[in-house]
């Protein structure tokens, strides 16, 4: 079975530390495909992406992601805090 790699990320822009942390994990893994969750125009405490979502995924894609899905606003624009305890209360009603 081929493994799958998750990463949430924002990618704003995309620069040579995120593919060098796309590399680096795809080889400690071992992992053939990666999925990418991404905020879109909107990222972390609600401010302006500095470039579009269609561009980032556009980086994204032609750096190693293989598909790339838009996180909700909602979660994009909280602090690292407030979008763990919303994670976690989602997934325990699963």
């Amino acid at each position: 079975m081929s493994e799958v790699l998750g990463i949430i990320a924002e990618y704003n822009p995309f620069h040579n530390g995120h593919l060098y942390h796309l590399q680096k994990t795809k080889e400690l893994t071992n992992a053939k495909y990666v999925v990418c969750v991404m905020s879109g125009n909107f990222v972390q405490r609600g401010n302006t992406s500095i470039v579009d979502k269609w561009k980032k995924t556009q980086m994204a894609l032609a750096n190693g992601v293989d598909l790339v899905l838009e996180l909700p606003t909602v979660y994009s624009v909280s602090s690292a805090e407030s979008f763990a305890r919303r994670c976690c209360k989602n997934s325990r009603k699963s």
